[in-house]
């Protein structure tokens, strides 16, 4: 299907879907009340790349499902898309008027996902519903997250969001460090350092690197120039790539590390299956990730390396003191109701997803079923961390079913063990002093549907074309100082277009967010 058929699909969607929606009534059930029978609602969501959920045949008859099934007394359809294919799937099932009732997308309202769906009017406005009937989510929601899943001033999607919106954290194997003889690095010339000596214990890949420098920025963010991020320079807004002193200084530190195989040779082809293979085997002695993971990082790395040990360190730092990661937005997924469906059922939606701010929610989501994964003795959660791969994206996928929270972690399962408590240290006095913050807007640019190799491919990939130029500098096949032409380049392509309309956006404080660099 070409893209212009998905997009005459999408719109004459849009037009059916509109032209069909019925009014929401009022609602005037109690908050309290509980619906006469089981809630039946069909739902789209992400498989949020776990194994396990990607497998199976029939995400329905799964027992997470059931037992979510039985607590909320609700009749789940639940359809998934693959995270790899997340926006294309979104797009055709826009484009084919197949919606469920209710739809997840990563991100807020008016990002890529939803094709422009909620300002086509294919989605309900919540505000009254959520002040009805979902006196927890009003409560706990920040209003940072709401800015993200609203439209013309109205809230249009529930979320769940960020209390911290740094997450990623630079990992090492910390018994691989102490045979070295030297301390954690600091600066990007210890970093290197580090990794030299890692080499000559004889660490294949020193520091493991992943296609479209996904999840491995450690190097761009010690300069604060990630390719996907944009910045105020003098009232105007321009990408953090134009910086041509550190955007240079970065790339040389890459070929640097290419050149004396300090990463894999392969780097820009490297899946991400193959980067957690790596990894997980024990080949890697330097990588980032979600620092939420650390405790199946040990466990996994573990198996294959029994000795081995895994901490987070703080972030190399550069040149301006800055490291890190990107700041992540503060929704990381949302929830929108289809117009179509009856207020009462619209209401009882919103009654779902405001169980899943309970106490009862959060010991499911994260223990699950009382006398199969845990039990109570003394008082007290009795609770086995899973160790297999199995078992972890088994578990995994459960605590991804809790699709309203603050999904910074999980503290009341974390604290239960020295990994997790280990983590939420980290959490709280690393990662979340380190972050590299940026211009979004909300809803996206209008240009960037005319330029797509210029625009991020997400919140943490560069445009194609730069991080084709930035691959190719790296190897050899272009010269690093040639960098300003690329800006050139960029701007002739068509980036004066969106740096113009990103620049009026923001002095016209419409729909724009700048968040700043944590130091």
């Amino acid at each position: 299907m070409t893209n212009a058929l998905r997009l005459i699909l999408l719109y004459i969607g849009i037009a059916m879907a509109v032209s069909s929606c019925s009014g929401t009534g009022s609602y005037n059930r109690e908050i309290d009340e509980a619906p006469e029978r089981a809630l039946s609602f069909s739902m789209s969501i992400s498989s949020s790349s776990n194994q396990y959920a990607e497998r199976l045949k029939d995400i329905n008859d799964v027992k997470w499902i059931k037992e979510l099934e039985k607590l909320t007394k609700t009749d789940l359809k639940i359809r998934m898309f693959p995270l790899k294919d997340f926006h294309e799937r979104m797009s055709l099932m826009f484009a084919s008027n197949d919606i469920p009732d209710v739809v997840q997308n990563i991100g807020g309202a008016t990002t890529t996902g939803m094709s422009g769906s909620v300002e086509a009017g294919i989605f309900m406005p919540l505000d009254e519903l959520l002040k009805e009937h979902a006196p927890n989510i009003m409560r706990e929601v920040p209003e940072e997250a709401w800015a993200e899943t609203s439209y013309n001033g109205q809230i249009y999607g529930i979320p769940s969001w960020l209390s911290i919106p740094s997450r990623r954290a630079t990992y090492i194997r910390s018994d691989l460090l102490k045979r070295t003889g030297l301390p954690a690095p600091e600066t990007v010339e210890e970093f290197l350092d580090v990794l030299r000596a890692m080499k000559r214990l004889g660490v294949e890949y020193p520091y493991q690197m992943r296609e479209n420098f996904k999840y491995a920025d450690t190097i761009l963010g010690a300069f604060d120039v990630l390719p996907s991020q944009y910045e105020i320079v003098d009232g105007e807004v321009v990408p953090k790539f134009f910086d041509v002193e550190h955007m240079t200084a970065a790339l040389q530190t890459y070929k640097t590390m290419l050149d004396e195989e300090l990463i894999p040779k392969d780097f820009a082809t490297i899946t991400q299956g193959e980067y957690s293979k790596r990894i997980e085997s024990g080949q890697a002695g330097i990588w980032s990730a979600n620092a939420k993971t650390l405790s199946d990082s040990r466990n996994k790395i573990s198996m294959a390396v029994p000795e081995a040990e895994v901490d987070i360190i703080p972030s190399p730092r550069g040149p301006e003191q800055w490291g890190g990661y990107l700041l992540y937005p503060n929704v990381a997924s949302s929830y929108y109701i289809n117009r179509k469906i009856s207020a009462d059922k619209a209401a009882d939606i919103v009654r779902f997803f405001d169980w899943m701010l309970t106490p009862e929610a959060e010991t499911y989501f994260s223990f699950g079923i009382e006398n199969d994964t845990y039990r109570y003795e003394d008082g007290e959660i009795r609770f086995t961390i899973p160790e297999t791969d199995e078992e972890i994206d088994l578990d995994s996928f459960r605590t991804g079913l809790w699709f309203v929270h603050d999904g910074i972690y999980m503290k009341q399962r974390e604290q239960l063990t020295e990994n997790g408590r280990d983590m939420l240290f980290a959490m709280d006095n690393v990662v979340s002093r380190e972050g590299l913050g940026t211009v979004r807007f909300f809803p996206a640019l209008h240009s960037f549907a005319k330029y797509p190799d210029l625009v991020p491919q997400s919140d943490d990939v560069g445009p194609k074309l730069i991080i084709d130029h930035m691959i190719r500098m790296i190897y050899g096949a272009e010269p690093i100082s040639d960098w300003p032409k690329v800006i050139e380049e960029y701007k002739a392509k068509g980036g004066n277009d969106i740096l113009e309309e990103a620049t009026r956006r923001y002095r016209e404080n419409n729909g724009v967010s700048v968040t700043e660099n944590l130091k």
